[in-house]
């Protein structure tokens, strides 16, 4: 027939491949084989260029790296990080307390010129210290012997006394009725004769002056001031007017009242009533604090 001739002579039909699978399934084989051999190429470390990296790091630290040294533990996974980059017991707390290596005798040595530097430099310190305070003492002594030759020259001598505290020079003037008035802090003629005896050897140091008023512990209630914080800091006030009118420089000068907070002697004494209303003019040292702190143990 016409029809069947015209069919042969031409294509056959094209069959349907039920085999395609095969193909998308080596396709993902070969992928996964390529993905478990970049990972296991990933996981071999160069331990070579690993030992000289950890090496530079520890040389950096100041350490000696053992890395490496014997079974690398951690390369095989078998160890911890402990076991491949030891630190210097002077910089891992864990070896300098006695769970990790053991100091190197070059460590122990560097450790041991470390502390004697420290203590070298500790007396070196105390030494100029020692030396600074003793010059204080000396010079503030020299001070008080000015004051001490110029007041018994005018027979005055009796009525100051001297001590060093962690302040400096302390120039105790004991306001007895002849110094001030009761309830009074205009300074009297006596008490001016003592504080002119005095100024020459103010006048020529470089050290700042403090005044400080106090009075005795008798409740005694005050006519002319409020209490006695104003008595007292009013008295310490007059005298650093008298000594600025006899040439210290103002800049130099400070005044406080303590009223009867700060006592000379005992409250119990007999001898306090008159001993603890006086006025005190400190020459201040120039001294740093922590030098200052030793003047009363050196005046000693």
């Amino acid at each position: 027939m016409p029809g069947r001739k015209k069919h042969a002579a031409g294509h056959e039909e094209e069959h349907e491949n039920h085999e395609r699978w095969l193909i998308t399934y080596a396709d993902m084989l070969t992928l996964l084989m390529v993905l478990f051999i970049v990972m296991y190429a990933m996981s071999q470390v160069d331990k070579a260029k690993f030992a000289e990296l950890a090496a530079g790091l520890a040389s950096g630290f100041g350490a000696k790296t053992v890395a490496f040294q014997g079974q690398t533990q951690i390369m095989d996974g078998k160890g911890n990080d402990s076991s491949v980059v030891p630190m210097n017991p002077r910089i891992n707390p864990d070896l300098a307390s006695g769970t990790g290596a053991a100091a190197t005798p070059a460590d122990v040595a560097s450790d041991a010129a470390a502390k004697a530097a420290v203590a070298a430099n500790d007396r070196a310190k105390a030494g100029q210290q020692a030396a600074d305070v003793t010059r204080e003492i000396d010079n503030l002594k020299k001070v008080q012997e000015q004051i001490t030759a110029a007041l018994k020259a005018k027979n005055l001598d009796k009525t100051v006394l001297f001590s060093i505290d962690q302040r400096g020079l302390v120039v105790t003037v004991v306001t007895s009725s002849v110094v001030f008035a009761g309830d009074r802090a205009d300074l009297l003629r006596p008490g001016q004769q003592i504080l002119d005896a005095i100024v020459p050897s103010l006048r020529a140091l470089p050290n700042s002056i403090e005044v400080d008023g106090h009075t005795n512990q008798l409740q005694v209630p005050t006519v002319n001031y409020p209490s006695a914080w104003e008595l007292s800091t009013a008295r310490a006030s007059g005298v650093v007017r008298y000594l600025v009118e006899r040439g210290l420089a103002s800049n130099r000068m400070s005044a406080a009242g303590f009223a009867g907070t700060r006592p000379l002697i005992p409250p119990s004494d007999p001898r306090s009533v008159n001993m603890n209303r006086r006025v005190d003019i400190v020459v201040l040292s120039n001294l740093p604090p922590e030098e200052r702190a030793l003047l009363p143990a050196a005046a000693k």
